[in-house]
């Protein structure tokens, strides 16, 4: 027992150090307080329908709550076959958010940089360097879990897959098995494929040096192993991989049904869209300097002195004039239409990725380099689509994802490699005098620019946008005041944003000088190993800590019951009256694709989400961008209408007297040719008398009892469940029924009588059906193959995965036998 302490003493108390961070920084969550996340509160409007029935102890895996109805499966899923899934539960039971996340970066990456060789105390300072660069402390403040959870198994699959190269088959393939399924189950897909963008080239690298020395049966079986850790965790995650790539189809992602009035028609996003958080050319500036462009839109730690006096130049009180210059202005000035924050690496990471350049001489450096470089190129989006628009016209699946600088998260963990590996290869100290050099050669390059861009700023930075003219009119109009003193306040502004950006630069060049200082007390014999690593860890803590803080502090940290959530206002109170389970609203004040308000309440038109259907938001796009067609709400039974009332700011709850209901039998169908007639179709229609049906669906109305002219009887809803409707039909002949549901043939069945009986779309968005003459019950029931068959393979990918990983200590413990 001593032994095996003193052979892990320093793996121990580099833990100790990670658990003394997360318990320092992050000290509020100790004490039972919660991150009163933006994003976090605007998510739980989607789920309010999923956590009803959940609280019931049932699954839903379909919801009504938003944009009329969709699928659950990038909402919020179960996958209880998943073993992953119960992972991820035990760490969220043990620890409180984020703590969980964060030491899951930190232990991550540290086995990473232990796998490459580093010693623990420099491991320690690159895990602490990855973990707390900027972008995933941003992310964690605004709430985007699943993202920086699917950034904090980058690191382990990473080192599974480097360990399963260097001829380390059972360790890598049982991490890489099993980090590589706890990536998939973050269901972060976009930050997973950027991982693997990073991973091929690895394998390129890994090829040409095979090629080199004429190993390619040692690269033949690496990447089999790895091939098969692959397809485990593919196995394990089968029922999400499969539940999102049926759903993929059928959303803003999949391939457009319109092509007259859609200008960008084909499969993915239109690039508008994928481009829109775009990262400036020059926005790189701020992984060495991190308020070089502002840092956060909402300029939560900027000064504003220059703002200040001006306004009170002009006869504001220092009250008011400190609250305008708060408000008045981004103190981000880039192009992006707003940020949360900058991507800052570290100075002192930076000072050692350019040393890096120079003296690391393994192949590591040059898939480090050539994956920054890529994602540097891609990140750039729409201020250099070169290579973004290669990428996203012909790379398969890249056109899927939007906000394209997220790309830079694989460059954040792949700068502190580098840097660490500069940091190994000094205590190695073969060349004492080359090595000086080059630290000097780092010192002038890093440091020097920071010294520049403290003392000319101007000279490399404007600090006005590109529509700062566009801004200084709008401000004059906001204040009441001339063009000219609004250009004395714009300018004001640009002066505050330099004075920000000349500050951080003189604090870089300060950490810079620092890490130059200790590699030369090393160089110099005046130092050890030990303190160089040690010195390290402390620098990078102390250089990454306060630029964190401007973005997650202890203010940010509420009491669980202080959360900020949507209070019910009075149109709310007065629609939930309602005892109908299953009516739609709208809220005309909001926008239909971004509100978060109204289905916190009500089943609703509204809501966000990035995975929506394409069909709605076609129809979103063509009928209601100008005025809103009405034809449309009464089809999805839109019983409620929120509007303001007359001109003033008081809302009010218009019933809708017009809406369809839940069901009903309709006189005529017209058919149309293809999705663009149907759409011009419902531009003006009589939705309870008729329904537009593209031709294909044909053949299951003609040659059928029901004929055209006449309908009879009466269909209600009978009972409601979101993955289970129930209607009830009395008519004296064969009737076409429309009902108010969206039409999603991927999961949706209809019975009539208990025997499944196919159904079609009408009116672009809903469900039809026939219905023969007489009493019937009517089901649609939800029960997408996707998830249910999935969940039978992902059980057996998790007991093989289980087994995976029991061989390898058992493999280990027979190692260790006949070493003796």
């Amino acid at each position: 027992m001593n032994n095996w302490f003193k052979q892990n003493s320093s793996h121990i108390f580099v833990f100790l150090l990670f658990f003394a961070i997360c318990f320092v920084y992050f000290y509020p969550a100790f004490s039972g307080k919660t991150i009163g996340q933006n994003d976090v509160t605007r998510a739980q409007s989607t789920q309010t329908e999923i956590n009803q029935y959940k609280e019931k102890g049932e699954t839903i895996l379909w919801t009504n709550q938003i944009h009329g109805g969709m699928p659950t499966f990038q909402i919020w899923a179960p996958y209880p076959a998943n073993i992953t899934t119960w992972i991820i539960k035990g760490i969220n039971a043990i620890f409180p958010n984020p703590i969980g996340t964060v030491l899951l970066l930190l232990a991550g990456t540290y086995l990473l940089f232990c796998v490459v060789k580093l010693n623990p105390w420099l491991a320690a300072a690159g895990a602490i360097a990855f973990t707390f660069s900027s972008y995933n402390i941003i992310l964690i403040t605004a709430g985007h879990a699943n993202q920086v959870f699917a950034i904090a198994f980058f690191a382990p699959v990473l080192a599974g897959i480097l360990l399963i190269f260097r001829g380390k088959y059972s360790a890598g393939i049982a991490l890489t098995a099993l980090f590589l399924a706890l990536e998939i189950r973050a269901n972060h897909i976009q930050m997973t494929y950027y991982l693997l963008l990073a991973i091929l080239i690895l394998v390129g690298i890994e090829t040409y040096h095979a090629f080199k020395s004429k190993t390619f049966q040692l690269l033949a079986r690496s990447i089999a192993f790895a091939g098969v850790a692959t397809l485990i965790a593919i196995a394990v995650n089968a029922s999400s991989l499969w539940s999102t790539y049926d759903y993929g189809k059928d959303t803003i992602r999949g391939k457009s049904n319109l092509t007259a009035e859609i200008k960008e028609s084909g499969k993915g996003l239109s690039k508008a869209y994928a481009y829109q958080w775009s990262q400036g050319v020059g926005e790189c500036i701020t992984f060495l300097i991190p308020n070089a462009y502002g840092g956060s839109s909402r300029g939560n730690a900027q000064q504003h002195e220059h703002v200040v006096k001006s306004l009170t130049d002009i006869g504001a009180d220092p009250s008011q004039a400190t609250y305008i210059a708060q408000n008045i202005g981004s103190s981000y000035w880039g192009e992006k239409p707003f940020t949360e924050g900058s991507f800052y690496f570290g100075a002192v990471v930076c000072f050692l990725f350019v040393l890096g350049l120079f003296i690391v001489k393994n192949k590591m450096k040059w898939w480090l380099l050539a994956v920054v470089l890529l994602t540097m190129l891609l990140s750039f989006g729409k201020n250099f689509p070169f290579v973004s628009d290669l990428f996203f016209d012909y790379f398969p699946l890249y056109n899927k994802f939007r906000a394209v600088e997220s790309i830079l998260a694989v460059a954040g963990l792949c700068f502190p490699m580098l840097a660490l590996l500069a940091a190994q290869e000094l205590t190695a100290a073969t060349d004492r005098t080359f090595l000086l050099k080059k630290a000097k050669h780092s010192l002038y390059i890093t440091g020097g620019l920071s010294l520049l861009v403290a003392i000319i700023p101007d000279v490399f930075l404007s600090f006005k946008s590109s529509n700062h003219l566009d801004f200084v009119a709008q401000l004059a109009q906001m204040l009441k005041v001339d063009q000219s003193t609004a250009n004395i306040l714009g300018d004001a502004l640009a002066a505050d944003r330099k004075a920000a950006a000349q500050d951080d630069a003189i604090r870089s060049f300060i950490f810079i000088a620092l890490a130059f200082a200790l590699v030369w007390a090393f160089l110099k014999n005046k130092i050890t190993a030990t303190v160089l690593s040690l010195g390290f860890v402390a620098l990078v803590l102390i250089d990454m800590w306060p630029i964190d803080k401007r973005y997650l502090n202890t203010g940010s940290f509420v009491e669980r019951q202080d959360v900020v959530k949507p209070q019910p206002r009075a149109v709310d109170l007065q629609i939930l009256k309602d005892p109908d389970p299953d009516y739609k609203v709208i809220d005309l004040t909001e926008n239909i694709l971004s509100d978060a308000t109204t289905p916190y309440f009500h089943k609703s038109i509204g809501g966000y989400s990035a995975a929506r259907l394409k069909k709605f938001d076609e129809v979103i796009t063509v009928q209601f961008s100008k005025t809103i067609n009405m034809a449309v709400l009464d089809m999805l039974n839109t019983k409620y209408i929120i509007s303001n009332a007359d001109t003033s700011a008081t809302l009010q709850a218009q019933v809708n007297t017009t809406a369809c209901g839940h069901a009903w039998f309709v006189s005529k169908v017209k058919y149309v040719k293809n999705a663009d007639e149907e759409m011009k179709a419902i531009t003006n229609f009589s939705p309870k008398d008729e329904a537009i049906v593209d031709q294909r669906f044909k053949s299951q109305i003609e040659g059928t009892p029901w004929h055209p002219g006449t309908a009879s009887g009466v269909i209600t809803l009978s009972s409601y469940a979101p993955d289970k409707m129930v209607y009830e039909s009395n008519s004296t002949q064969a009737n076409i029924a429309v009902f108010s549901e969206i039409y999603y043939t991927r999961g949706w069945k209809m019975f009539i009588d208990g025997v499944e009986k196919p159904y079609f779309s009408a009116n672009y968005l809903v469900r039809a059906a026939q219905i023969p003459q007489g009493k019937h019950t009517i089901e649609f029931v939800f029960h997408p193959d996707s998830y249910y068959t999935g969940e039978h393979i992902s059980l057996a990918g998790s007991a093989l995965l289980i087994l995976v990983l029991l061989q390898f200590p058992l493999y280990q413990w027979r190692r260790r036998k006949k070493m003796v």
